[in-house]
């Protein structure tokens, strides 16, 4: 009995048997073109894990006739780079080494520096991998060297001839009549993320949970429910997905799209990141609607407070009816670009000292040219107000605040307008 996992047995050897990466790997794309031609550069994959790296790897060094070795970043070490190296110009590898270096984003930068100079005169042709950018991720003089191609998540319905494939496969290597159920297939299909090695791993899951009867094995749909691996295991909360979503699910909320919004909400909740679903929905109340209806604040606080208390799956309800207010509630971003401004000033030294009339009270120094605070208390004028300098000198006519365009900000701009309108100037 053969005990690597059915992903491994049925690996493809053909690029024309992958499943997805249409946009790489489809007659007259670049990296097609590179492999068909034998003509291959050293290669950086980024992508999730689970969607043809590997397999692109393995044709590579098929149709080249080049050694292959693989390493992986979490646990390789310099010494087992030496050892590849040393193989080089000797009868293992007369053609030359295919290094693929997998989650390459683990290995330090001494260890990306040994394989520079191996990299450079052609005797390792260098194929990484990574799940991470590898712009933020891989050293520079390495990354220069490489071409990168980004690999992505696999849509369910490509999934499913994988998935058939694998049964298949199955039931000619046990020499047993396999049969299943249309949905059985779609859950497995639906439920890996865009794993196909997942989804394969259910599908062997799924043919030993199964017993035979008469010779046969049924996977039903009861049984792919309760195997399948779900999608929300491809969560890594320090990984590019992890920002990739709570960006989406906040620009989501700020361009006033409440079903993209609840999407990315449904992904983190599913994932179980309910502080970044809270966290997030917070800042855009105050930052992207603000002004324009700053009663929101409070509201999405209470909404965020019972999320965290009741915890999940229930914190879903108040925090969908949250993340709804705030997509369709009116936007302005006045107060979030009137504190940058002042922050900004703040950081490059435009302040100055504080006027006379807004300092705490004390005795003025021999040294003071006006003696005394001589500050104006505004609830003695009508309406509340009159003229008084609050900025700094240096800065006394700095203007930080822009009126928004909605409905309330523009109905306090008019309602000031007409007090200062009666001030001093």
């Amino acid at each position: 009995m053969n005990n690597s996992p059915l992903a491994d047995r049925i690996r493809p050897k053909e690029l024309c048997d992958i499943v997805g990466q249409k946009h790489l790997l489809t007659p007259g794309k670049a990296l097609y073109n590179m492999i068909e031609n034998g003509e291959i550069p050293n290669l950086i994959f980024y992508g999730p894990s689970g969607v043809g790296k590997t397999t692109v790897a393995s044709i590579i060094a098929n149709k080249t006739k080049r050694a292959l070795r693989k390493l992986n970043g979490t646990t390789a070490s310099t010494q087992d780079i030496k050892d590849i190296v040393a193989e080089i110009d000797t009868f293992t590898a007369p053609n030359g080494i295919l290094l693929y270096l997998d989650e390459i984003q683990y290995f330090n930068k001494r260890q990306q520096q040994s394989l520079l100079e191996h990299i450079e005169n052609g005797k390792i042709t260098l194929i990484a991998s990574t799940t991470e950018n590898p712009y933020f991720y891989v050293y520079s003089a390495i990354l220069s060297r490489s071409t990168v191609f980004e690999f992505k998540s696999i849509d369910a319905e490509d999934i499913i001839p994988a998935v058939k494939r694998g049964f298949e496969y199955l039931s000619e290597e046990n020499g047993i009549e396999i049969t299943y159920e249309e949905e059985a297939v779609k859950k497995i299909a639906y439920g890996c993320g865009g794993d196909v090695r997942k989804a394969l791993n259910s599908v062997e899951n799924c043919y030993f949970a199964t017993p035979a009867k008469d010779g046969k094995k049924h996977i039903t749909l009861e049984t792919a429910e309760e195997l399948a691996q779900k999608s929300s295991l491809r969560y890594d909360r320090d990984g590019d997905e992890h920002y990739d979503i709570v960006s989406a699910y906040q620009k989501s909320m700020r361009g006033s799209d409440p079903d993209a919004a609840l999407h990315y909400l449904a992904r983190l909740l599913e994932a179980g990141d309910l502080p970044s679903a809270c966290r997030r929905l917070m800042v855009c109340a105050c930052e992207d609607v603000g002004l324009a209806y700053p009663q929101i604040i409070p509201i999405v606080k209470a909404a965020v407070d019972a999320a965290m208390m009741v915890g999940l799956p229930e914190a879903e309800i108040p925090l969908a009816d949250a993340v709804i207010l705030v997509a369709t509630s009116p936007k302005s971003n006045s107060a979030n670009n009137a504190i940058k401004a002042a922050m900004s000033d703040v950081r490059k030294g435009n302040i100055g000292p504080i006027p006379r009339q807004l300092q705490n009270k004390h005795f003025d120094g021999e040294d003071a040219e006006v003696k005394g605070q001589h500050y104006i208390y505004p609830h003695d004028y009508e309406n509340h107000w009159t003229y008084q300098q609050y900025l700094p000198d240096k800065i006394k006519n700095r203007k930080y605040y822009e009126f928004g365009d909605n409905k309330n900000e523009q109905a306090y701009k008019a309602y000031w307008d007409r007090i200062k309108g009666k001030g001093n100037d």
